[in-house]
């Protein structure tokens, strides 16, 4: 359909009227009585000319508000006003609009809806006909959950075309007081001070309520139905207002006394619809707090104590107090003060626990000094008394302290014991005296029960300290110069003290100084200035009794030679004139600084020798001989000169046997030749030749060695481990038997000199003898041939028996026989 100016309308929907009004198709679909808050349903489309809404249906489109006058046309098309749908509708399904396209006289046209409540989520809240356009609700609906939703309606052909342009439907969920209004706590907990005036603000409380805010149905009134005292029954009278539209408690009357009543119990309601629609109930405590309206009060005012003498920092006694204030809170708490301690000999604190008063002895008491203390006390709170508590004077006590006298134990007039003495102090010589005292006036005893050093000696009666010995400086037990005892002393009654004596040594000179060293070397070279002997001293005294040390010679005995100080410790000893080198004794003298001075004379060993460039002896000779831990040089003399005699006489003995021995060879009778040339054979043994090792056990074979039909028919012993009888010489297998022997050297030479050439002459031959032993072989001890010139070993036995003999001068033969003077010490 076009209008007058050839433009064709998107509009597609029009109020129903039951009429038809130039082309327009205007369906109605009747409502229910608008005063039950049922919209009317309304159907439009595009036609010219519309008639106004308001002409129609003034009050459809807002039943209960005038917020729209109906629907408004901009550009040619119809914006429709929200339809009003009201929640919790119980005529489900409910037509709420229905629409139509006026393509219905050109073709067929199938309607479609989608949106929130069709669509989307929530789904299947509302439908549509497809056929006639019907929009309905499917279900009851909650404001509370979803308040409004924005559909789009569609006019689509068969096909699926498009007819018309998209129509906004909005459709406002009406609001129902279907919820309570309710407390945001379960309970409110407050607090007031006792005493408030009223009108004081004491707690503000809530509640919330889930309808519309913009609605009667959430417009809360605050109210208080009951309020109960705690304790029950302690106030009767209303005491707390509430504002009804905020919610804030007050106080309404005075009354409220911390001591009477602890607190409230109020219970309270809140109302929607300004009062008059849903209730909702909640619980208030109020707790009424304590101000500083009581000052503490002693109970009683008076006390006695008795404290002993000589002690301190324990307790003599406590005080009471009252206060009806809180306990436990700084306005219940109490705070003493003494009045009168001026030397503070006592003190007072509180315990927390009972708010009591306790009082103490800080300062030891002295009954022979006062026996008798009255001391004032007063009291207050910690936190300030308010101006609400009656205006008393500060509440006080008074306390008797009778002071109890006790067996005091000795005192000591000072501690420790200062005792300055010199080390060096004669034994007996006194010390201290007048070291202690008893308060009581007791008789008094002392001993010394520490002394390690036992220098120190005390007078029984009258606790004088002696010196029992010289005191020496460097004994273990002082430190620092200081030596420690200690001193007990006993009254009548068996109380005792000890106390420390503390002995300060004063240093004294004890010990001459030592010179060092005693011996060394000085170049010949006169002309070296620097050249000389460098000594020094030790001094077993402390400062000041020991350096600086002074050097000198001593003139008659050390002309020749001169001390030059070097420092305060060290000095050099140089020759005067060029001596010859050799041994020199210089006699010095070392003194210390000691009061008295104390020297000592020392004999120095003096080595002058000539010196290379660098001022060192050439010889070591001097340096040797020089040494104070040598030995001299006419000990060396004499040792070297017993030597060479010992030598001298070693080799006459040699010569004067070997001349005898020529002499026995020329008549026949030497140990080399026997009395036969024939038999020397039998008398050269090898006793020497231990076998080849495992290399040559081929060589030998025991069991060859001999023919077993030469076994002779007589018992023969044997070798052991073979069948070889003892006897027969053992034959080599590495070398053709019944060979002839080498020939053997027969006669020694005449000339000792020979003698080595002459044994190797016959090593050589026994190496070469086929008839000897291999190596690894048994070798034969007990065949020694026969005629033997050397006579028996007994001949040189003594006939005397051991027991006989004196060895007692085995032991001055020095330490390499002292093993055999102890094998024949008769002891």
């Amino acid at each position: 359909m076009n209008d007058s100016g050839g433009e064709r309308s998107s509009s597609l929907f029009s109020l129903n009227t039951d009429c038809i009004i130039n082309r327009v198709i205007i369906c109605s679909i009747l409502q229910t009585d608008l005063l039950l808050d049922k919209p009317s349903s309304v159907v439009w489309s595009s036609a010219e000319p519309h008639r106004n809404e308001e002409e129609l249906h003034p009050q459809v489109l807002h039943p209960w508000r005038n917020q729209g006058k109906g629907m408004v046309r901009v550009k040619r098309d119809w914006i429709i006003p929200p339809i009003r749908v009201l929640e919790n509708s119980k005529q489900v399904p409910e037509n709420l609009v229905q629409i139509k396209s006026d393509k219905i006289f050109t073709g067929e046209v199938i309607y479609k809806l989608e949106g929130p409540g069709v669509d989307q989520d929530p789904k299947n809240l509302f439908e549509i006909d497809d056929k006639t356009g019907v929009i309905r609700s499917k279900r009851p609906l909650d404001r509370e959950k979803y308040n409004s939703f924005t559909l789009k309606a569609f006019a689509l052909s068969p096909s699926g075309e498009r007819l018309e342009n998209p129509t906004t439907i909005e459709i406002v969920v009406l609001d129902q007081n279907d919820n309570r209004p309710a407390f945001s706590q379960s309970q409110f907990v407050g607090t007031v001070s006792e005493f408030s005036v009223p009108g004081t603000s004491v707690m503000s409380v809530s509640a919330t309520d889930a309808d519309d805010p913009m609605t009667e149905n959430a417009y809360l009134s605050y109210s208080i139905i009951s309020q109960e005292s705690i304790p029950a029954n302690a106030v009767t009278k209303t005491m707390f207002g509430i504002n009804n539209e905020t919610g804030a408690i007050y106080t309404r009357d005075v009354g409220l006394d911390r001591e009477v009543v602890k607190g409230f119990r109020l219970k309270l309601q809140v109302a929607d619809m300004g009062g008059m629609g849903l209730t909702g109930e909640g619980e208030a405590i109020i707790h009424v707090s304590d101000i500083n309206n009581h000052a503490p009060q002693f109970s009683p005012a008076s006390y006695s104590m008795t404290a002993v003498e000589n002690r301190q920092d324990y307790e003599i006694g406590r005080v009471n107090v009252t206060d009806r204030d809180d306990r436990g809170t700084g306005n219940w708490e109490a705070k003493y003060v003494i009045s009168n301690d001026l030397s503070g000999n006592f003190a007072i604190t509180t315990d927390p626990a009972t708010n009591q008063g306790v009082l103490t002895v800080v300062k030891p008491l002295d009954y022979e000094a006062k026996s008798v203390y009255s001391l004032i006390l007063a009291v207050e709170n910690l936190n300030t008394l308010s101006n609400k508590a009656p205006n008393l004077p500060v509440s006080t006590a008074k306390v008797l302290v009778t002071v109890v006298n006790e067996n005091e134990a000795p005192h000591f007039r000072e501690d420790p014991i200062q005792i300055v003495v010199p080390e060096s102090v004669v034994p007996g010589t006194l010390l201290k005296s007048n070291i202690a005292f008893d308060p009581d006036n007791s008789v008094l005893r002392y001993e010394i029960t520490r002394d390690p050093e036992r220098w120190l000696d005390i007078n029984r009666d009258t606790g004088d300290i002696m010196a029992k010995r010289t005191f020496n400086m460097r004994s273990p037990h002082v430190k620092n110069h200081i030596y420690n005892a200690v001193v007990k002393v006993t009254d009548a009654d068996g109380v005792s003290t000890t106390g420390t004596v503390a002995i300060t040594l004063k240093e004294t000179n004890d010990f001459p100084p030592q010179l060092f060293p005693l011996s060394g070397s000085v170049c010949r070279d006169a002309g070296r200035t620097s050249s000389g002997l460098v000594v020094t001293a030790v001094d077993e005294d402390l400062p000041p009794h020991a350096a600086p040390f002074s050097f000198d010679t001593v003139d008659y005995l050390s002309v020749n030679w001169t001390v030059i100080q070097v420092n305060y410790t060290h000095a050099l000893l140089q020759p005067l004139v060029e001596l010859e080198a050799g041994e020199y004794v210089v006699t010095l003298m070392v003194s210390d600084s000691g009061s008295p001075i104390l020297s000592a004379y020392a004999q120095v060993n003096v080595t002058v020798c000539l010196c290379d460039s660098f001022g060192d002896c050439k010889s070591q000779v001097g340096a040797i001989l020089g040494s104070s831990v040598g030995i001299s040089f006419i000990a060396l003399i004499i040792i070297m000169a017993s030597i060479a005699l010992l030598l001298l006489l070693l080799l006459l003995a040699v010569a004067i046997t070997t001349c005898g021995r020529r002499h026995h060879i020329k008549k026949g009778t030497g140990l080399l030749v026997g009395e036969s040339e024939d038999d020397i054979r039998d008398n050269v043994l090898n006793y020497d030749e231990q076998g080849g090792g495992e290399e040559d056990e081929n060589a030998f074979n025991i069991d060859m060695l001999w023919n077993p039909h030469d076994a002779p028919s007589t018992p023969v012993s044997y070798y052991p481990g073979s069948g070889v009888p003892r006897g027969k010489q053992p034959l080599r297998k590495d070398a053709p038997q019944n060979l002839p022997s080498p020939t053997y050297p027969r006669r020694p030479p005449a000339d000792p000199t020979d003698i080595e050439d002459y044994i190797n002459d016959g090593l050589e031959a026994a190496d070469n003898d086929p008839n000897v032993p291999p190596y690894d072989t048994a070798l034969i001890y007990d065949y020694e041939g026969e005629g033997s010139l050397a006579g028996s070993l007994s001949s040189i036995a003594s006939g005397s028996s051991d027991g006989d003999q004196d060895y007692d001068y085995l032991s001055d033969w020095g330490p390499r026989f002292k093993k055999l003077a102890n094998m024949y010490d008769p002891r």
